[in-house]
């Protein structure tokens, strides 16, 4: 403590006042050090949930005393409470879904309850049950769901229904496959409406269009199956990691209606037959000439004229021939096979000699031939149609392993993240900043104190005793004068006490006898001259 004091009280105020803040500072890197270095690691509970969703599970993480942070619309807490914490919010119901579903129904009761209420109540329930079901797919969150009223007004009969979902917190992009698949879902959920009628809006407020995979798109994932396909059936034969195949599928993408009559002249057919017959009898008797006796009631008329008669009979037949014909209406959608490209490679056989060393040589022929029938009847190979199938056997390059595999160790990992570790290294670099450059230079360069008064030596015309020398001259008790020329060496002084300036004095007379007879004259010279 008494060398403490003494450093202290050698330094001058500016000194002081800079060692003072280096050691505040000091302590402030070593403090920060210790707080980065125990602060536990924070790892994410929640993120990209509404505010007021968010604010319910704050107010649960603070009844459980439970640490926590919040950045942006993420909330972190310790690594080693978050899944316990996750499991505690959820037994609670938090995070709660996008709305009530169909709980809403339990409070309505059958008293002053009509019913445009319960068909109200009862859409809002279908349309938090469906939220619900989105809103738990991976990448959804922020859903709403709006179903139109499919009431009749008036008149009017109900009109279809229609719908729309939001994403308004969505994680990606929506992809199209995703869109159809929840106009599926919503349209199955609603009575009497079609996938179409559903409209889907992603997160950046765009309509997503949910079309149907190109030709392209589905000559891609044919030629995927067919290429597994076929590797899994030569790894059978060569093992696994000897083979590999590469396929193309050429796909039409051009859709084309085709339609076609054909009439047959020689493929007559009677379809239908008609006859009619007709039949007429007349007869036609001659008559007298008018006399007197012809007129008289008793008189006879006199016959003597001639008769005819007339038979007619006729026949018509007909018969409806149709002449044979044919129509045919073709449809030819895009995705049609045009044409197949197959490439196999295989490994060929590694054998072992007398000397052990290893020998590789090519598949033989046949067994090459008995490969290309099985990958040709896998993939469906047609010579008509241009398809091209390449198999050869070469050698395969031995891949090298990259990186090493986990190595065990007594020290378990340390859970820090890299805002932590570029923590830590600052505050290291500005405490050794601190110490090499500040404290150091402050301690090690001091600079010499003020000499203490004289003191009077006991005796008459005693000396004025003094710690060092008054001219400058010697710096150093240990060094030879600069100006005057070296004396010759005495003995050492017996040690003293390093704190008691007479005996330094008397030290430094002993070791520089010379130097201190010439300042003794000087001082006796000078004491003379105020005396006369």
């Amino acid at each position: 403590m008494q060398n403490l004091i003494e450093l202290w009280s050698s330094l001058t105020p500016r000194r002081r006042i800079v060692t003072v803040l280096a050691t505040l500072l000091m302590f402030a890197a070593v403090y920060g050090l210790a707080q980065v270095a125990t602060r536990p690691s924070m790892a994410l509970l929640y993120a990209g949930i509404d505010g007021q969703r968010a604010g319910e599970v704050l107010a649960a993480l603070d009844q459980q005393g439970a640490k926590y942070e919040v950045r942006g619309q993420a909330i972190y807490v310790t690594s080693d409470q978050r899944d316990r914490l996750r499991m505690d919010l959820a037994t609670q119901g938090l995070p709660s879904n996008s709305g009530e579903g169909y709980e809403l129904l339990d409070g309505l009761s059958g008293f002053g309850t009509t019913s445009q209420m319960f068909d109200a109540a009862y859409w809002r329930a279908k349309e938090g049950e469906l939220a619900r079901t989105i809103a738990s797919l991976p990448g959804m969150r922020g859903v709403r769901v709006h179903i139109s009223n499919t009431e009749p007004a008036g008149l009017q009969a109900a009109p279809e229904p229609k719908a729309s979902v939001t994403l308004a917190g969505a994680a990606t992009a929506m992809s199209p496959d995703q869109a159809r698949a929840l106009r599926f879902l919503v349209s199955a959920a609603v009575a009497g409406m079609k996938p179409e009628d559903v409209a889907v809006i992603d997160g950046r407020g765009r309509l997503v269009r949910p079309d149907t995979p190109g030709p392209a798109e589905a000559g891609d994932d044919r030629a995927q199956a067919l290429r597994a396909n076929v590797l899994r059936l030569l790894e059978a034969r060569v093992g696994a990691g000897h083979a590999q195949v590469e396929l193309s599928v050429d796909t039409v993408t051009d859709s084309e209606q085709i339609t076609e009559r054909q009439i047959d002249p020689q493929g007559r057919v009677a379809i239908s037959s008609q006859t009619d017959e007709k039949t007429s009898s007349s007869q036609d008797q001659g008559g007298a000439g008018v006399t007197v006796a012809s007129n008289l009631p008793s008189g006879a008329a006199g016959g003597g004229g001639k008769s005819a008669q007339k038979n007619d009979s006729q026949s018509s037949e007909r018969l409806n021939y149709d002449v044979s014909e044919t129509r045919r209406e073709v449809v030819k959608a895009p995705g049609a096979v045009r044409r197949l490209t197959v490439a196999v490679l295989v490994d060929g056989v590694t054998t072992a000699d007398a000397n052990g060393q290893t020998k590789w040589a090519p598949r033989p022929d046949d067994e090459l031939g008995a490969l290309r029938e099985l990958v040709a009847a896998a993939v469906g190979f047609d010579e008509k149609r241009g398809d091209v199938l390449t198999i050869k056997t070469l050698a395969f390059e031995p891949i090298g392993g990259t990186g090493s595999g986990p190595a065990s160790s007594l020290i378990p990992p340390f859970a820090l993240d890299v805002m932590t570790i570029i923590q830590l290294g600052v505050l290291s670099i500005v405490a050794l900043v601190l110490g090499l450059f500040v404290v150091r230079p402050v301690l090690a360069g001091r600079a010499t104190t003020a000499q203490p008064a004289p003191r009077a030596l006991s005796g008459p015309g005693a000396l004025v005793a003094v710690e060092a020398p008054l001219t400058g001259v010697i710096e150093d008790a240990d060094a030879p004068p600069r100006d005057l020329p070296q004396p010759a060496r005495r003995p050492a002084a017996p040690a003293v006490a390093a704190d008691d300036p007479v005996a330094r004095l008397r030290r430094l007379m002993a070791e520089r006898q010379d130097e201190s007879v010439e300042i003794l004259k000087g001082w006796m010279g000078d004491v003379t001259e105020e005396v006369d």
